[in-house]
């Protein structure tokens, strides 16, 4: 069987060249009851100053507060990945149509990008998301602390 093709989870882009874009590229530990939920993403982050290419592992509980911060998203409000394991992206939409992305890696690099996307962008990557968790869905349930089993729905 053929792995799904990477997706993107964030993609913003604009005529000036500044980008982040998430791409998941797969499970990260695929048939590990502990770890095949987890995804593995790049991030891809471009501006005049700044090219660079960055790791990071999506935990399921990382999609929901994304679904969550996408439904509440508006200028003056945030949205965010990660953050409490390391790298961070914070997005911050502003009323003239600019979205502020500050990409922080404690260890590699802490960066501001200003990105002027199309004007639908928040319902594009709610449908990015949606796609994301069709490509992967979660198979693993947490039957008790602690415990983990394959969930009844996997597809093998």
């Amino acid at each position: 069987m053929t792995p799904p093709a990477p997706a993107d989870l964030i993609n913003l882009e604009d005529t000036d060249g500044n980008r982040c874009v998430v791409r998941v590229t797969g499970r990260s530990q695929p048939g590990v009851l502990t770890g095949h939920d987890i995804l593995s993403a790049d991030v891809l982050v471009s501006a005049s100053l700044v090219d660079a290419r960055l790791d990071v592992e999506l935990l399921p509980e990382d999609l929901d507060a994304w679904q969550q911060d996408l439904s509440d998203l508006a200028p003056g409000r945030r949205a965010g990945i990660g953050g409490d394991r390391g790298l961070s992206i914070t997005l911050h939409p502003h009323a003239d149509g600019l979205v502020s992305v500050t990409v922080e890696d404690p260890d590699r690099l802490t960066t501001l990008v200003g990105v002027r996307p199309e004007r639908n962008w928040i319902a594009r990557h709610r449908e990015l998301l949606r796609q994301v968790r069709r490509t992967w869905p979660n198979e693993v349930i947490e039957s008790s602390p602690g415990a983990y089993e394959w969930s009844p729905d996997r597809e093998r």
